[in-house]
């Protein structure tokens, strides 16, 4: 594929074995913690009624924060809340959204936008992982809408707000998954229509275009103050993957949950990158847990970054 020769070209003479060194290493590494408080200031979490995002809620709603949540589930999203009531005293809501839709996706930027109290911290982390090749209603590859398209949306809808209250992090919950894009985005077939299918590529795929349109939006934000970071989240025990078939389920079940750790490990990681005066004005950078890293080649590749936001802005309907 000449793309693909063309991609290996570009990148290989780039490619440091020590940065994979690095990375091998910090998969020891615990989070720093933050242990100041954060009482009575905005949190909004996306997927947030499991795993991670579950994890991450109640650790902001036990110092002190207001959690505003984006959850698929009524009934889910109602426990939660009536949870961090109940057990932190917690200020809870949160909006009922898809965010694998368009519809849905701008909704839940201008339900934001138009909210007067400033957002403390914006987390995007609601995510999947899927073994088969699956569309949403809008005729988009699922990986490329949940993880790319909707934080792409939702940020830019709410970027005017952002620049006026002047404070705010954005968190991208990322994935070390991105190194599977090994020769970067295949712009031709960015929905995964013209290649075989795999569930690691395509989620890699995903994640790398997440990560490439957080240094524009990192730059746009700087003069106001607001910092956009990415993280991985550790080897953690998520229920990622549900949607998948029977066979998938028993491995992740009794091969990758076994080998994983706890996912307070990622709450603290993204509350210490949220919340503490070490990470002020620090911006476009990629963590493991909490420990800097150099992004592979293909992620910090600017002319890639800036095609694919004008990509973003024609499927997001933004333009």
């Amino acid at each position: 594929m000449p793309q693909t020769w063309k991609a290996m070209r570009k990148y290989w003479p780039q490619y440091k074995w020590a940065n994979v060194a690095a990375m091998m290493r910090n998969m020891n590494k615990l989070p720093a913690l933050c242990a100041d408080d954060f009482t009575g200031r905005l949190v909004v979490i996306t997927g947030a009624t499991a795993g991670i995002g579950y994890h991450t809620a109640r650790y902001y709603a036990a110092r002190g924060a207001c959690l505003l949540t984006v959850n698929r589930s009524a009934e889910k999203s109602e426990a939660l809340c009536a949870n961090l009531g109940q057990e932190f005293h917690a200020d809870c809501d949160y909006i009922l959204a898809d965010l694998s839709l368009l519809e849905d996706m701008h909704r839940v930027g201008q339900v934001l936008a138009a909210r007067q109290e400033p957002i403390d911290v914006l987390i995007h982390n609601a995510g999947l992982y899927l073994s088969k090749r699956t569309v949403t209603a809008d005729g988009l590859e699922t990986n490329f809408a949940v993880h790319f398209l909707a934080p792409f949306v939702i940020n830019h809808l709410l970027k005017e707000k952002l620049k006026r209250e002047g404070h705010s992090r954005i968190l991208f919950v990322s994935s070390e998954g991105y190194r599977f894009a090994v020769w970067g985005l295949r712009f031709d077939d960015l929905q995964w229509e013209k290649r075989r299918y795999t569930g690691l590529k395509a989620y890699g795929a995903s994640k790398l275009a997440q990560i490439l349109t957080m240094h524009l939006l990192a730059e746009e934000l700087a003069p106001s103050g607001v910092t956009v970071n990415a993280m991985h989240p550790g080897m953690v025990r998520t229920n990622t993957g549900h949607e998948n078939n029977a066979l998938y389920r028993f491995f992740k079940r009794n091969i990758v949950d076994r080998l994983s750790q706890s996912a307070e490990l990622s709450a603290q990681a993204l509350y210490y990158l949220g919340v503490s005066p070490a990470l002020e004005g620090v911006t476009d950078k990629f963590f493991h847990f909490t420990t800097e890293e150099e992004l592979a080649p293909p992620a910090q590749d600017r002319e890639a970054a800036e095609k694919l936001w004008d990509i973003g802005l024609k499927l997001g309907r933004l333009a």
